[in-house]
């Protein structure tokens, strides 16, 4: 199984407003970098952060081993913590007993979550991780194209 290294993140400016989201996708094994990124007129952060995954997962074209590091603790934590597990087992209600935002986007991450064996990972936004800013970057040209 190849592996694969990805940066993503996803904002939105205001929260919701104009959302950008971005991906770098590295492969060691073929010494090969790709950075992606979109935008969507009306959303929120967390959809964008969520949107970033999707995208950068999908854009593999098998499947692989991969190390998926982002600043958003509301992704990693849905995995690491087993928040979906949960969520899943609660009929998608959260701990509040409410319905489960973004569960669209959830389930899509759950499809390539069984095509994929991700390793979550977070670091610091807006820090001195240099993928993380450049990914940043990129949310920020998505959305300076809307």
């Amino acid at each position: 199984m190849s592996h694969v290294i990805i940066y993503t993140d996803g904002g939105s400016s205001p929260n919701p407003g104009k959302g950008g989201w971005a991906a770098i996708l590295f492969s060691p094994e073929h010494n090969l970098k790709k950075e992606i990124y979109g935008h969507e007129s009306n959303t929120t952060n967390n959809r964008m952060e969520l949107t970033a995954a999707i995208k950068a997962l999908e854009a593999l074209k098998f499947p692989c081993e991969v190390d998926l590091f982002t600043d958003s603790s509301y992704l990693q934590n849905a995995f690491v913590k087993k928040w979906l597990v949960n969520w899943q087992k609660n009929g998608w209600k959260n701990s509040n007993k409410g319905s489960v935002l973004n569960r669209d986007l959830w389930e899509k991450l759950l499809t390539l979550t069984k095509i994929h064996k991700v390793n979550w990972h977070w670091v610091k936004g807006h820090a001195d991780n240099e993928m993380n800013n450049r990914c940043d970057e990129l949310v920020c040209k998505a959305r300076n194209e809307i």
